[in-house]
């Protein structure tokens, strides 16, 4: 009689137990598990330090194509390496076990999931120091042998570096390719290149597989149905005026320093030793002779007709008009009295494409200007300038003279 009792006992706790579950089950939904960047269930969950939750691939597919270890929803960076949320994968493996095998299996088929992923997992393998287990602690050090071993390491890392950001650039710049044999992923490279806001329409054109020779056909009609419907007008306006540079060039405008720099390598290094050495006269010469693809993005960037802080800075030179007369009189002033902080101005205004080359250049112009300030400081304390200052007719005429020489 015992026994029974006591069988009888866990067999109603358990349904209990089971009824509970259930009564979970039934109050949530798959809608309060949802990841914020694929709107589908979440796979692998990992959370940031900001507290947001991704599926792990869509993280991966985000800083593969970002390469910015920055949440996708708040833009806050990360601290170390992701890892999985193990506590809320096995409740939700568990409440949904039958969506997450189905989402699992779909994502197995994506070869660029599974190359995001491996890279995104060597990322965070590389994040973690290797410390050699000696056993005892060398507080020492290895003297001056292990110092320029360290030097030498660090010019190695900064020469790796270097050659490997120059050999991913080349890889990425379509400038060169012609628009017709470009491949799905590059066309997703151009699109992404557009602004932040392009990276809306990228899983639609993935999935209809858009290469260069499906790109060179679309209209602005075909972006308003399906399967692209892109509702947005200035978003549609922004990709048909793109998408008409590339089929009347054939390839890929240059969009940043660097494409122009693979496009125009010669007058990209005439620019680089004209702007330090004499910026108004280099800035002159743009005018003079390279207006429309040279001068006008530069006006435009420095004196802008309106600052919107939304817009980024390819949408935001996508159609060009001549500068207006405010435009004029601010670049005018300030180009006959600080020339380098125009230079300081445009590349401030890429500092979120490129990073450390804007910062070595913004560094380098505030030197500049405060070099230019000495210069007219020694000019004025000339005896020259006493001598004119005094009422010397012929000083005044020589300073005068080399003054207009000088602008």
């Amino acid at each position: 009689m015992e026994e029974d009792e006591t069988l009888q006992g866990e067999r109603e706790r358990a349904e209990g137990e089971t009824g509970a579950t259930a009564d979970v089950s039934g109050q949530l939904s798959v809608s309060e598990f949802l990841c914020h960047c694929c709107y589908d269930i979440l796979v692998d969950p990992t959370t940031l330090n900001c507290g947001h939750s991704f599926c792990r691939h869509c993280l991966a597919l985000w800083w593969v194509s970002s390469k910015k270890n920055e949440c996708p929803e708040c833009r806050v960076k990360w601290e170390g390496f992701p890892k999985v949320n193990i506590l809320l994968r096995d409740v939700i493996e568990k409440l949904f076990s039958d969506a997450i095998e189905q989402r699992k299996e779909d994502i197995q088929q994506n070869s660029d999931v599974a190359r995001s992923l491996a890279a995104f997992q060597q990322y965070g393998t590389d994040q973690i120091p290797t410390v050699p287990n000696t056993g005892r602690f060398n507080p020492r050090g290895g003297g001056f042998f292990s110092g320029v071993l360290t030097a030498l390491t660090c010019v190695a890392v900064v020469l790796l570096g270097y050659h490997w950001s120059s050999r991913e650039f080349e890889e990425d710049h379509l400038v060169h390719k012609p628009v017709a044999r470009w491949t799905a992923e590059e066309v997703i490279l151009w699109l992404e290149q557009l602004g932040p806001w392009a990276s809306h329409y990228k899983e639609r054109f993935l999935l209809e597989k858009v290469n260069g020779r499906l790109l060179l056909t679309l209209t602005e009609e075909d972006f308003t149905k399906e399967p692209y419907s892109v509702e947005n007008s200035n978003h549609r306006k922004a990709i048909m005026a793109e998408l008409e540079c590339v089929k009347a060039l054939g390839v890929k405008p240059p969009q940043n320093l660097w494409e122009y720099k693979a496009v125009n390598p010669g007058k990209s290094l005439f620019l680089l030793y004209a702007l330090k050495s004499s910026p108004r006269l280099s800035m002159l010469y743009l005018y003079l002779f390279d207006y429309a693809e040279a001068f006008l993005p530069f006006i435009h960037t420095i004196c802008p007709m309106q600052e919107d802080k939304h817009e980024d800075v390819f949408t935001k030179l996508l159609d060009l008009q001549d500068p207006s007369w405010k435009q004029w009189r601010e670049f005018i002033v300030k180009y006959l009295f600080l020339p380098y902080q125009l230079i300081a101005e445009f590349a401030w205004d890429w500092l979120d494409v490129h990073y450390w080359t804007s910062r070595f250049i913004i560094v380098n112009a505030m030197l500049l200007s405060v070099l230019e300030l000495f210069s007219f400081w020694r000019l004025w304390s000339r005896r020259e300038l006493k001598a004119a200052a005094s009422g010397d007719t012929s000083a005044v005429i020589a300073f005068g003279t080399f003054g207009l020489f000088s602008f």
